[in-house]
């Protein structure tokens, strides 16, 4: 395992993070308890959930992921070994998050709610990166920089400067370590920056953004501000959530996987990602390689790449991505990626 800073907080996380959005949904207490001992073992030291957990998000079962989380942890006895990352969701109409059952925002009520329930679900006192799920602003694409701008429409928000008040608020109340965004632009990184150094704010550590060889728009003004700001990206979905493992190559449909339960992944679905994925898939066949680390090898070892968060449903896959450290993306295995890249060009944003 690789250990890299975790932006200017002084922590050393490992270059794979598990993610655990399925742990109470596809995955139960106990598979979820086996995966993160393996993790571990494995030298794993970096975990990431979220309040919203697990997916598909519903009333039913939101909150569990957290709990699972917080009965491993107080079964291993092991917290001051883990780097736990949490979030708190950003505005959303979903009223089942907070007791008053009011839509979901970033007010100062609602994010000092959010951390008492996690820190209570998680049976901790303390989260070491505390991420805003996603803007309250009203943005385009989730706020991953799309390719495509639509103005969106006005809606209320709260402004990013009240919001790192409130986290702020949190570092020195001892409940959380670090911060961190989430599903966020070149504007918001560089906004929550700003606010940090004119008022003595907490300093973002990291960016949580989608990033995978179908979809590379972090690198056009995020990738930057991640190097030269020391707020690397944690980048999720790496693998267009399973669409480049291959499993879904030629309309396939296997009995367990995340398309066939619950038909979420309209994100990979785009009318230029089956040729792009296809290609994908194929060089890495040609080269060897299984198809799932190369896309997590690819995303691992860009520079401005702090962790890549691997998740899986099966202790074999989640062999599969922590194996993927052993794959070196060299010259030669770059320029074929990026020849892919230039004919089929972020299909997937």
């Amino acid at each position: 395992m690789h250990y890299r800073p975790l932006g200017r907080t002084g922590l050393e996380v490992s270059a794979l993070c598990l993610g655990t959005m399925t742990y109470g949904e596809q995955n139960s207490e106990a598979e979820g308890h086996a995966q993160l001992d393996y993790a571990f073992e494995r030298g794993v030291n970096f975990v990431d959930t979220a309040e919203l957990y697990p997916i598909p998000p519903k009333a039913q079962t939101q909150g569990r992921t957290e709990e699972i989380l917080g009965t491993w942890m107080k079964a291993r006895r092991n917290r001051a070994d883990v780097i736990l990352a949490t979030k708190v969701v950003g505005r959303s109409g979903n009223t089942w998050f907070r007791d008053d059952g009011a839509p979901a925002e970033l007010s100062r009520a609602q994010i000092n709610e959010a951390i008492d329930k996690s820190l209570r679900r998680l049976q901790t006192d303390y989260i070491d990166l505390y991420q805003v799920h996603w803007p309250d602003r009203a943005v385009t694409q989730f706020g991953s920089v799309p390719t495509v701008y639509r103005r969106p429409d006005p809606a209320p928000e709260h402004p990013i400067e009240e919001t790192l008040e409130v986290l702020d608020g949190l570092v020195r109340a001892g409940k959380v370590r670090h911060v961190g965004v989430s599903n966020e632009s070149p504007w918001g990184v560089m906004a929550y920056l700003k606010h940090a150094e004119t008022k003595g704010l907490a300093r973002i550590a990291s960016i949580q953004n989608a990033y995978s060889l179908v979809n590379r728009t972090f690198e056009s003004g995020l990738a930057e501000i991640a190097i030269r700001e020391d707020v690397g990206l944690l980048a999720y979905s790496a693998l267009a959530q399973g669409y480049l493992t291959g499993k879904y190559e030629g309309g396939a449909r296997p009995p367990g996987a995340r398309k066939t339960l619950f038909d979420r992944l309209q994100r990979y679905e785009t009318p230029g990602a089956p040729a792009a994925i296809t290609a994908y898939v194929a060089l890495a066949r040609d080269l060897g390689f299984d198809p799932a680390q190369l896309a997590l090898a690819f995303a691992t070892s860009r520079p401005f790449t702090t962790a890549t968060i691997v998740g899986a449903t099966s202790l074999a896959q989640l062999r599969i991505a922590i194996d993927s450290l052993e794959l070196r993306i060299d010259p030669a295995i770059e320029a074929a990626i990026d020849a892919i890249h230039l004919r089929n060009a972020n299909p997937c944003p």
